[in-house]
């Protein structure tokens, strides 16, 4: 999976209130964008990407909302990838590696993201804002 982020044709930006609703329609965005693009819905990959993508907005919403009233989400996709972020404005960093417990299984909405993407043969990346006060969690995904 060598494509660049940046070489990616298609694009769609959400922002939204933090608040639960913003689950389903992030969602339903990413649905509905795919369709557009081309993406099969049917697509393996489809599935286990739209479970990661409503983890991290829920995530957001659980946790940062008290200082970010409002979480963006970014959909790309290419002819062989397909790459979002969650963005919120809290700087609390979360480790994408450590959410395996004391006997070795994992636990927890990250942990699950991260299963989820090391075995579709992606990689996820958290990135700070560039005042520290907030980060984007990134996954991209081959297709």
């Amino acid at each position: 999976m060598g494509t660049r982020l940046e070489a990616l044709p298609y694009r769609h930006v959400l922002t939204l209130p933090s608040e639960p609703s913003a689950v389903r329609t992030a969602r339903q965005t990413a649905e509905q964008a795919m369709a557009e693009w081309g993406i099969s819905l049917r697509h393996p990959t489809v599935g286990p990407a739209l479970l990661i993508l409503s983890e991290l907005v829920t995530n957001s919403v659980r946790h940062a909302a008290v200082l970010s009233p409002q979480v963006t989400v970014i959909y790309a996709a290419g002819e062989d990838c397909l790459a979002f972020a969650v963005h919120d404005r809290h700087p609390h960093q979360p480790s994408l590696n450590a959410s395996v417990t004391d006997t070795g299984t994992r636990a927890g909405g990250l942990a699950t993201v991260m299963e989820l993407t090391l075995g579709l043969g992606g990689t996820a990346v958290v990135r700070a804002d560039a005042d520290g006060k907030g980060k984007s969690i990134w996954i991209t995904l081959p297709l």
